[in-house]
């Protein structure tokens, strides 16, 4: 992770900056770049948003977008996966998606890069949490574990071949074994 050492930035001087890759998130006053990824973390990111986006937007429950910059909470985040039900998704004047999302996302998907603090990447999932998201995920493809986040429950930790990872409400549809999630690594 790369912090600038420029002074403290308002969240509108920050998203007046021009785009960067990889993406620049505003936490605290600070501008923080993501890592980034490498393999493992970008086959996880691709498949996982295909299989949740397919099912979820043929039925128009929900869209999956990967790299979002969602702004909330006087944060400016870029989730590896942001899932939003498909009523909430911020639309233009013709219908078209917008291109600023000013909300938290109903799910939200991290995939651990190599060398990336654990700690940030929780604390987002929490600030997301805390602005109205159901469900994180924190996957971590070298010990392959997936961490799910709820608000007011404990952490559930997903770490056996045949366990079928929890979804939230809207996606019960959903199956997605944590052997199925870590098999695309060896496809």
């Amino acid at each position: 992770m790369v912090q600038a050492p420029a002074p403290e930035i308002t969240l509108d001087d920050f998203l007046a900056l021009p785009e960067i890759k990889p993406a620049n998130e505003f936490i605290n006053g600070s501008i923080c770049q993501k890592p980034m990824p490498q393999g493992k973390h970008s086959i996880i990111q691709r498949e996982l948003t295909f299989a949740i986006d397919r099912p979820l937007r043929d039925q128009k429950i929900a869209r999956a977008f990967p790299e979002l910059r969602c702004t909330f909470g006087q944060r400016s985040t870029v989730p590896d996966i942001s899932i939003l039900l498909w009523d909430r998704i911020p639309r233009n004047e013709e219908g078209s998606v917008a291109n600023a999302f000013l909300l938290a996302p109903d799910w939200t998907i991290e995939v651990l890069s190599p060398n990336q603090p654990q700690t940030k990447v929780v604390k987002n999932i929490l600030h997301c949490l805390k602005h109205g998201t159901q469900m994180g995920w924190l996957i971590d493809p070298d010990e392959e574990t997936v961490f799910v986040y709820q608000s007011q429950k404990e952490v559930e930790i997903f770490d056996e071949a045949q366990q079928s990872l929890l979804m939230p409400v809207f996606a019960v549809g959903l199956n997605l074994s944590v052997g199925e999630l870590f098999g695309w690594l060896t496809e």
